[in-house]
């Protein structure tokens, strides 16, 4: 009887702390530098969640391994939720890629729900002799063996579109890694290597200024911001099935009360229907979800999925991190 007051009792406080959730800052840790893409992203967010959620959000950068520092300190932390994770795509990826992961993708975190999703453009060095896709198509199967293709470092956005792109036209190319997308883009302005496959948060601002020549979208249809709606979809261009985006979503540790999973995923989806945020997302070039992927379930759904499409590419690459 005693045990069964005292577990009544735990039971009514924990109902009342989660009530009065969040009592103190809410720390929501991105797995990379300040100033990058997913950076960017979190602290838009954040600005949208603070009033559905009700309290003070934190946003702390752990940079390292792909993201899988950050992922990991969070999938450790205590699951009280005040302290959440927004990563984006990699953390699908993240399980080929790395042999010695701290974490497991679908056991380690609660799903919160999906955020946006950037699309990618296919671009090459301004003298790049093919100023079509089908003419590319030509270069490249006339340059086979010498063709540099330039990416950000092992798992970046660029890494893993690059990978898919030479998965899917059967066409290998010589991979030149960076660390990061900034030197990457410098050479292939500069022509010192030949294509790159980047964000369109990275891209479009180049592609605009006719500073590299641009070839295709990855997405299934064709975008529509000025400076990209002219471009081709890679999949109408014969690449069939060919969609890579690079998705952001948040998380929490495994076990993380019901109650506290409950209000930052409506709060969630209230910061998702902010005017302003969409608007800065759209500046980006990236587009906010509005489908059933911004609920825990169908969000899991999909990054099940996406493991399940990216762990066969990267094993074919043989491309791995320790």
């Amino acid at each position: 009887m005693k045990r069964l007051l005292l577990a009544a009792l735990a039971a009514t406080t924990l109902s009342t702390a989660m009530a009065e959730y969040p009592e103190k800052p809410v720390t929501i840790v991105v797995p990379f530098a300040a100033g990058g893409p997913t950076d960017k992203v979190a602290r838009d967010l954040a600005e949208a969640l603070r009033k559905p959620l009700g309290g003070t959000i934190i946003i702390e950068n752990v940079g390292g391994a792909g993201g899988t520092l950050g992922a990991t300190k969070v999938a450790k932390a205590a699951p009280d939720g005040y302290t959440l994770l927004l990563a984006h795509a990699g953390i699908s990826t993240a399980p080929a890629l790395y042999r010695n992961l701290q974490y497991k993708t679908l056991e380690d975190f609660e799903y919160l729900g999906m955020i946006n999703e950037v699309p990618m453009t296919l671009i090459g060095k301004p003298t790049l002799p093919a100023a079509t896709y089908p003419e590319l198509v030509k270069w490249l199967e006339a340059n086979k063996g010498k063709v540099n293709l330039a990416n950000a470092g092992l798992g970046s956005a660029s890494h893993l579109c690059g990978l898919m792109f030479q998965s899917q036209t059967k066409m290998e190319m010589q991979t030149v890694p960076y660390k990061g997308t900034g030197p990457a883009m410098t050479d292939l302005i500069g022509g010192q290597v030949d294509l790159m496959c980047d964000q369109t948060t990275n891209t479009s601002s180049q592609i605009e200024s006719g500073k590299v020549k641009a070839y295709a979208v990855t997405t299934t249809k064709r975008l529509k911001t000025p400076a990209l709606a002219k471009l081709p979809t890679l999949d109408e261009m014969g690449l069939k099935g060919f969609n890579v985006t690079i998705w952001h979503a948040m998380y929490a540790p495994k076990g993380t009360p019901k109650a506290a999973l409950d209000k930052i995923n409506a709060a969630l989806k209230t910061a998702l229907k902010d005017a302003d945020f969409i608007k800065r997302e759209e500046a980006l070039g990236a587009i906010v979800v509005g489908d059933a992927r911004v609920n825990p379930a169908e969000h899991k759904k999909f990054v099940e999925s996406e493991i399940n499409k990216w762990g066969p590419v990267i094993k074919a690459a043989g491309q791995y991190a320790d």
